[in-house]
């Protein structure tokens, strides 16, 4: 599933090295183009949620894969937020990620704090906050609950693995310091909210079938993307995890991180979050401005980067090699 496995990065070669060789144009935050995500994520939702009240029982495996999809162009939208890429005022950044996050019951300010930790420490042991490899000793002394759960994450049940992660990360308020806590309730309020005010008349009036049919399910093909694009774009079995004294900022977010091909209609209901290198490299441009990004790197650091194929041979790879950490390789 890779078609190019990057070459090692020059020793001395500085990550501020990488994005000084940019075009300044591709930083700039454009409100119009902003607003367009939100209008193509409101419309693909509006429009999947309309086919599945129409469509007979035998399609919805089309619309769900649909509608999953663009429920995850909500999340994206949340994403730059969270980088304050989406609008240069931080108050617009902070409702508009809080209102597009909490239809999928994910509490933005927790979500934003614990993924710049992720960037900031991408692909490093301990300290990645997206997710950590298994080591060896954690499968040997697992129970057979434990020894399950790591055999279905990592492999065949790829796709529910960042459930696990946003119930372990997002809603302990001890994992928060304590000047993060104000902010971090108001999400948690937001989303309990949605919770009481909307899921819960879901399941009221339409009960456990229609509650899976209008929200679970879509909620699930959320996930999927999560669990997958996390996967795709930080797994390979020649892509280190190391500890702190030996992690290298460069190497971890232009050497380290995967560019990935998607059908055009995934990119385009998820916002292109696939061009993912760019967006490693610095957090500041927007999700519109990637293409034109991952152009002028692909110009200067070609032979470093990554490159794959979304589809049966690239997932099959991830989830058949990079099971448990090989210490010794890293």
């Amino acid at each position: 599933g890779f078609t190019q496995l990057g070459e090692p990065v020059p020793e001395g070669l500085s990550l501020n090295d990488v994005v000084k060789t940019l075009p300044k144009e591709v930083f700039e935050v454009d409100d119009f183009k902003a607003f367009k995500t939100v209008a193509i994520t409101v419309s693909s939702v509006a429009a999947g949620y309309a086919a599945l009240a129409v469509a007979p029982w035998y399609l919805y495996p089309i619309v769900y894969a649909f509608l999953g999809t663009a429920v995850t162009g909500l999340f994206v939208i949340g994403h730059d937020c969270g980088h304050n890429s989406f609008s240069k005022s931080q108050l617009v950044n902070d409702v508009v990620g809080t209102i597009v996050m909490t239809p999928l019951i994910y509490p933005f300010e927790p979500w934003r704090i614990k993924h710049n930790t992720h960037h900031a420490h991408t692909n490093k042991l301990i300290m990645d906050t997206a997710w950590q490899p298994f080591r060896p000793h954690q499968y040997d002394n697992g129970s057979p609950l434990v020894r399950g759960v790591i055999r279905a994450t990592m492999g065949p049940l790829w796709w529910m693995a960042s459930v696990g992660h946003w119930i372990f990360w997002h809603f302990d308020l001890s994992k928060f310091r304590p000047q993060e806590q104000d902010k971090v309730k108001v999400s948690l309020a937001a989303v309990a909210a949605f919770a009481a005010l909307v899921l819960a008349p879901l399941l009221v009036t339409q009960g456990p079938v229609g509650f899976v049919k209008w929200w679970l399910v879509p909620w699930l093909g959320f996930h999927f993307w999560m669990s997958t694009f996390t996967m795709v774009h930080h797994t390979a079995p020649h892509i280190p995890f190391k500890p702190n004294r030996e992690w290298y900022a460069v190497e971890a977010q232009l050497n380290g991180t995967v560019h990935c091909d998607y059908p055009a209609w995934i990119d385009l209901l998820c916002h292109d979050i696939s061009v993912h290198i760019p967006h490693h490299v610095s957090t500041k441009i927007p999700s519109y401005n990637l293409r034109k990004a991952y152009a002028a790197i692909q110009e200067k650091w070609d032979r470093h980067l990554n490159k794959a194929e979304f589809g049966f041979p690239l997932m099959n790879t991830i989830i058949d090699q990079c099971n448990l950490f090989d210490a010794r390789r890293s």
